[in-house]
């Protein structure tokens, strides 16, 4: 029987993930709400609320690839899994969760807000006007690659 932060390792995971999910999923819902009509809400300094759709992956770019995207990102998502199950520090399995979470909730919106297979638009809507219009799961995709890297290099260190 595996010991108990072993298992807390391997739960870890599912339970950021199913966070992140959840976080975004409730963000985009309320920005498609608040925002549909086109207003822009400004919050601080250059940060400020405006809904876009993607229909491309990173920074809109490849619009038109959506289903290709998709296909790529269900892959990524077998392998975040499988290299799951053998990640043994907190910080390794938190940055799994965080990229597993952004990955599955935008994969979401690609499967369920689209009229063909994987069709449908990422809903975007944080907009810092000198950077390009993300949501939560990219922020989390980002955060967890730096985690990510910052638990691969503390764990090849001698």
């Amino acid at each position: 029987m595996p010991a108990a932060s072993e298992r807390h390792h391997r739960l870890l995971p599912a339970a950021v993930a199913a966070t992140v999910v959840l976080a975004d999923q409730l963000t985009k819902w309320w920005a498609l709400e608040a925002l549909a009509d086109g207003r822009v809400i400004d919050l601080v300094w250059t940060l400020r609320l405006n809904l876009t759709y993607n229909t491309g992956f990173a920074f809109s770019l490849g619009g038109g690839f959506g289903p290709l995207i998709a296909v790529v990102v269900i892959a990524v998502i077998g392998v975040l899994v499988w290299h799951g199950r053998t990640i043994s520090s907190r910080a390794g399995a938190m940055a799994v969760g965080l990229l597993l979470g952004g990955a599955l909730s935008n994969l979401g919106d690609r499967a369920f807000r689209g009229d063909g297979f994987l069709s449908g638009a990422v809903v975007d809507f944080i907009d810092l006007q000198w950077w390009p219009i993300f949501n939560l799961a990219d922020a989390a995709v980002v955060i967890g690659v730096a985690l990510f890297l910052v638990s691969s290099f503390r764990a090849a260190e001698p």
